[in-house]
């Protein structure tokens, strides 16, 4: 008699007979799950282990998705839509020949949003593939059925605090509900992506699980592809190996892939930042399984913030090893279009894109600036980001900190450089100097430099 195996299947993923006993059932209770014990609301979320450690997995290909014409709208003042399509054409550069920068997603409620969508497709880009984002009803579906996407998020809250205390529903009703307007979407020739809102608050395997498993049947029965975002919404997300559910970022990934059936292609996270985790549970990410991680420019977004989509790219390289096509400079362009066209405050620190981030301002940083600028910079930001290193002259930064300023504004190499202890840097200094002794607490514009050189090194400034 053929000996079969009813709960041993051989893993794609892994080319490894798998053991499972349990299909996980949808879960009905009758009060919320709030996990009061990790989440007591009066305290500081709790962070708990089961130590249970999960296997490194990152897919062959990941890929960044973008969120800035919609996440990214929610925390501002709408961009205009000549501001969207100029964004997205510089998403279109920095993403490459190969597409890094896979999707990125647009409202559909205002016109101005519907007219952007449409003057984007027109440039007839494949990547980023365009979107939409809807919430799951019938009113927001027709907004997007025959719009010309191929692909639409559907936001399917997932924990007990949206079921239960937001929609009033319970659990069978939602999944119903949810599973109701993904048909409609598969039968209107769309590809779903469902948006798991608040996984990190939810019941992984009484509702989560079970709820990805009823998708993964109904896109094998249609052909139609499904993914899943999981949004850690209030960034409650853990990357720590070994930390329990609902928070880990790794578990989160491998439930997904190993209990509910869904490859690497279909899975995507999205992050906040109310815990300053976003980019490193977005790597996290990534590494256990995730295909893409879901970003907006400059992290703009909701409360804190969504994963900056620069910091990404970054990472990106950091993992692979190459930037795959991408063209870093762009990000340099981004940051001053935002800033420019739209007057957005931009804290001068922020990483990569900030007025400051690879701004020195102590005097021996500069001096050792001036003798290798590796000593004091990430990486070639002049070749990476179009962005030389510079010092900000202050009442610290002696004679080397004014000579790197000169050098580095008027882009002096080689012989051309100017020395610390040229005297026109001991004059510019005593300028200094005496501004401090005044009272002055502010640092030394690039306006009054200029002034300075013009003065005292008029062969330089005539350059």
């Amino acid at each position: 008699m053929e000996h079969t195996m009813p709960n041993i299947s051989l893993s794609k993923r892994t080319n490894l007979l798998d053991f499972d006993t349990y299909e996980y059932e949808l879960q009905e209770v009758r009060r919320p799950e709030l996990f009061r014990e990790m989440f007591p609301y009066s305290e500081v979320p709790k962070v708990a282990y089961n130590y249970r450690h999960v296997p490194m997995n990152m897919p062959e290909n990941i890929y960044i998705t973008d969120t800035s014409f919609r996440d990214g709208q929610q925390s501002r003042a709408p961009y205009t839509t000549a501001q969207i399509v100029e964004l997205y054409k510089k998403l279109h550069r920095l993403g490459g020949k190969n597409g890094i920068i896979r999707q990125t997603e647009f409202f559909v409620y205002s016109k101005s949003d519907r007219d952007a969508l449409e003057e984007c497709m027109a440039l007839g880009y494949d990547f980023p593939e365009i979107t939409t984002w809807i919430r799951a009803n019938r009113k927001d579906f027709e907004l997007v059925r025959g719009i010309g996407v191929k692909e639409t998020g559907i936001l399917v809250s997932c924990s007990d605090h949206h079921i239960f205390n937001k929609m009033g529903l319970d659990r069978r009703q939602a999944l119903d509900k949810y599973l109701g307007i993904v048909k409609e979407c598969i039968s209107a020739g769309l590809r779903p992506r469902c948006h798991f809102e608040d996984i990190t608050r939810a019941d992984f395997y009484g509702f989560v699980v079970p709820f990805a498993i009823e998708l993964r049947k109904l896109s094998e029965e249609s052909g139609v592809p499904i993914k899943i975002r999981a949004c850690d919404t209030m960034g409650y997300g853990i990357p720590y190996p070994g930390a329990a559910l609902p928070r880990s970022v790794s578990g989160i990934i491998y439930g997904l892939q190993h209990y509910a059936g869904f490859p690497s292609e279909m899975l995507e996270w999205h992050g906040h930042n109310d815990f300053y985790k976003g980019v490193t549970n977005a790597a996290t990410a990534w590494l256990y399984g995730a295909g893409a991680v879901n970003c907006s420019l400059l992290g703009i977004g909701e409360r804190t913030g969504n994963v900056p989509l620069e910091a990404m790219v970054f990472e990106y390289a950091s993992l692979k090893g190459t930037l795959n096509g991408m063209d870093t400079t762009v990000i340099t362009e981004i940051a001053d279009y935002i800033v420019n066209e739209t007057n957005y405050d931009l804290p001068a620190m922020t990483p990569f894109v900030g007025k400051s981030f690879n701004v020195t301002r102590a005097g021996i940083h500069a001096d050792g600036l001036m003798k290798d600028e590796e000593i004091y910079n990430i990486f070639d930001t002049a070749k990476l980001l179009n962005r030389p290193p510079l010092v900000s002259v202050s009442a610290s930064s002696g004679l080397a900190g004014i000579a790197c300023w000169i050098n580095n504004y008027y882009k002096l190499t080689g012989e051309r450089c100017v020395d610390k202890r040229d005297p026109a840097v001991a004059e510019i200094k005593e300028w200094v100097d005496r501004e401090y002794d005044g009272g002055r607490v502010t640092v030394i514009s690039d306006d009054e430099l200029e002034a300075l050189t013009a003065k005292y090194l008029p062969e330089i400034a005539r350059r």
